[in-house]
Parts: C-alpha cells; sequence; structure tokens
C-alpha cells in the first residue's frame, strides 16, 4: 500500500472555528498526496465534534492527536503528532491560517534535499477572519485583494504578498530581508531530517519554540529556502492570553545555547536521550 507523499501537521486548541476553516483550505489543495495530522493542545470535546462533521462532509480522514490540557504546550503535541505521520515530507502551518489552493504544490514544487523551506503568512483583521467562509476558500475569494478590502482589510504595501506571482514572486523570495527560518504558519522540511534533530525540544512554550528546531537544522548542515511571495496563507485574528514574557525569556535562553553550542539534537525531544528523561507527560491519544 502506497504511502502519503507529505504529513500536513497543525495545532489547535479550542478554536474550532478557525480550525474547520484551516481544515477547508487543506481540501482543496490542488496537491492532494498528503495527510491532515491535528495536534490538539488539549481542547474540549468540541473540537473532535467538528473534526468528525468535517470528515463527513469532507470525505477525507484525519489524524486527530490530543493531549490533556497543561498549559501550553505546543512543542510537546507536535512531538506526538511527528510520531503519528507516514510522509516522508512534513509539512507545518498553524490552526488559525488558511492556505491557498496551490500552497502544498509550491511546497513539493520547491522540496530538495538537504534544505527545508520557509514561508510567511499574511495577517488579516478580526472582520475579515470572521467573514470568511468554505465557499470563499473553495472560490479563492479569501485571497484577492479586492475581495479581503470590500471586507475589512486595509490596503498597505505588504499586500504585495497576495498579488505577487510567477517571476516577481521568484524574484521577491529572493531579494527579501526577511531570514528563511523554521517558523509554524508555512514550513516544511524532510522528515528523517526533523527525527535527526530529534524534533521539538519539549521544554520550549511560546515565543521562537519553532525557530528553535530550525537552528539545530542548520547546524546539522541543512539549508533554508525562501518561498514567503510563492506559498501563500492568510493568518486569522485572535486573541493571545497565554504569551508571557517569562515564557520568552526561558525559550531565548535554550536557543542561544542551541546557537552557542551548535547542538543538534534537543535532549528533550521525539526521544528522550541519556540522562535528560525529565517528567514530562506522556499521554496522547489519537481519535
Amino acid at each position: 500500500m502506497k504511502s502519503v507523499a507529505f504529513s500536513v501537521i497543525f495545532s489547535t486548541y479550542n478554536s474550532p472555528d478557525w480550525m474547520e476553516k484551516t481544515l477547508w483550505g487543506l481540501h482543496y489543495q490542488t496537491f492532494q498526496d498528503f495527510e491532515i495530522i491535528i495536534a490538539d493542545d488539549g481542547s474540549t470535546e468540541e473540537t473532535a465534534k467538528r473534526i468528525a462533521q468535517f470528515e463527513q462532509d469532507s470525505g477525507r480522514k484525519v489524524k486527530h492527536v490530543w493531549q490533556p490540557d497543561d498549559g501550553f504546550q505546543k512543542t510537546r503535541i507536535l512531538n506526538k503528532a511527528l510520531v503519528a505521520s507516514e510522509g516522508e515530507y512534513i509539512v507545518f502551518t498553524d490552526g488559525d491560517c488558511i492556505l491557498r489552493s496551490d500552497f502544498l504544490a509550491v511546497h513539493d514544487r520547491y522540496r530538495q534535499p538537504g534544505y527545508f523551506l520557509s514561508g510567511g503568512y499574511f495577517k488579516l483583521p478580526m472582520e475579515t477572519s470572521l467573514a470568511i467562509t468554505r465557499e470563499d476558500i473553495r472560490t479563492g475569494r479569501a485571497f484577492e485583494l479586492d475581495w479581503l478590502v470590500s471586507h475589512g482589510l486595509k490596503k498597505t504595501h505588504k499586500t504585495m504578498k497576495l498579488t505577487a506571482s510567477g517571476k516577481k514572486a521568484e524574484m521577491l523570495n529572493f531579494l527579501t530581508p526577511t531570514k528563511a527560518t523554521w517558523n509554524g504558519h508555512n514550513v516544511s522540511g524532510w522528515r528523517s531530517d526533523i527525527f535527526e534533530a530529534n524534533g521539538f525540544d519539549e521544554r520550549m512554550q511560546y515565543g521562537g519554540e519553532d525557530r528553535e528546531l530550525g537552528e539545530r537544522l542548520f547546524n546539522l548542515g541543512i539549508k533554508s529556502k525562501q518561498i514567503r511571495y510563492s506559498a501563500i496563507c492568510v493568518h486569522l485574528d485572535h486573541a493571545r492570553g497565554y504569551v508571557k514574557q517569562e515564557m520568552r525569556d526561558k525559550n531565548r535562553a535554550i536557543r542561544d545555547y542551541t546557537k552557542k553550542h551548535n547542538v543538534t539534537q534537543t535532549p528533550y525531544g521525539l526521544r528522550k536521550l541519556a540522562g535528560s528523561a525529565g517528567d514530562q507527560d506522556s499521554t496522547a491519544e489519537l481519535r
């Protein structure tokens, strides 16, 4: 039985309305050789019900990897989703992002051994985020500048992310000063490389937790490629009450250590290394 080419992983926590829009964005992709894995950091039963409804309406199966709510533990649930993955290539986004229909096709076109791909996102205001429907995603209206402006978006120079295409997009990818880092919204890499780096560092909470994995990949000799203007996703607005400065400070210290000591494998990742087993909860369910 042929395995899937891609595993698409995204995290969620008690945001079923936004998660549904992420799922429909995946459903309408032109590239279809992939599985969907939801890394659920302790949502209530409402999220499971919405996933079941999506499966019924779309005819597509979803791997729902869930762990009990223990505060912000995104890195822990992402590692559990990685263990559940079957694709040789992993694409990460978030449960508050909608992917344009060619998003996975772009990641497929640009993927290359020895590299990971780094994209970005275009952030929408709340008015626009609420307005987007399944039909807007299916038709592609949710990515058309005129439609977005008519539903609350203000035009700025940043809207070029939505309008660039072809050679212009490739040129902007090359010229952008934004570093091609590992980020949680729009990034992809080879499963074997991610496992060699031992996945995400489970000590990390909010603030640079994704980028630290990319820094270990760099230390392993993996390079990055910028696809910021080619692989397009829009980011839905939401409150961020979980953000705390002490989380950022802790994560910054871990990242600084990774860079200074050229760390290639975290002791607190997919598999616990000798002498660092820790006391973290390993409970997970595949629903």
